[in-house]
């Protein structure tokens, strides 16, 4: 009986670290709708670099109904959408080289997915953080919040 409880509690331990290493890894859907499938994305303080992968199982090019995913201060949101906007398509709708953007995919389309990762280095607990599209007028409902500091957690959309 003690043996086959030291074996659970070993096997427990290595699923436990497993767990804890994936929790860095965040995957979020957008859709040919204009919606993420979540509007918070909660990571813990024990990430030193976080990844996230947009995916879009919908049926629309990018050309048609491009979709990112962009992580910045949440004070920043509006300014860096606007600079988007003046960027163009050519840049993505992304300004370049903008320090208030700490983390950003490509574009991606129907059937496409793209992945990003970043430090936790310059991320405080606490502080508001918010994700959305740059994409001409999709920040108006493609946004959500990023915590940094609690458990992993992702909250879908209703």
């Amino acid at each position: 009986m003690t043996r086959l409880l030291l074996v659970a509690a070993g096997l427990w331990l290595l699923t436990a670290g497993a767990a804890r290493a994936e929790s860095c890894q965040v995957a979020i859907e957008s859709n040919d709708l204009m919606r993420y499938n979540a509007h918070e994305i909660t990571v813990p303080a024990s990430c030193a670099e976080v990844e996230v992968t947009l995916k879009d199982p919908g049926n629309l090019s990018a050309q048609v109904m491009g979709h990112d995913w962009v992580l910045a201060r949440d004070a920043d949101m509006s300014a860096i959408v606007n600079a988007g906007q003046a960027a163009g398509r050519a840049q993505g709708y992304l300004p370049q080289h903008d320090p208030r953007v700490i983390a950003a995919t490509g574009i991606v389309g129907g059937g496409e997915s793209a992945t990003v990762s970043f430090s936790t280095a310059t991320l405080t607990a606490g502080e508001r953080y918010a994700f959305f599209c740059t994409a001409p007028g999709h920040a108006a409902t493609m946004h959500g919040r990023f915590v940094f500091g609690a458990g992993t957690r992702v909250a879908l959309a209703k």
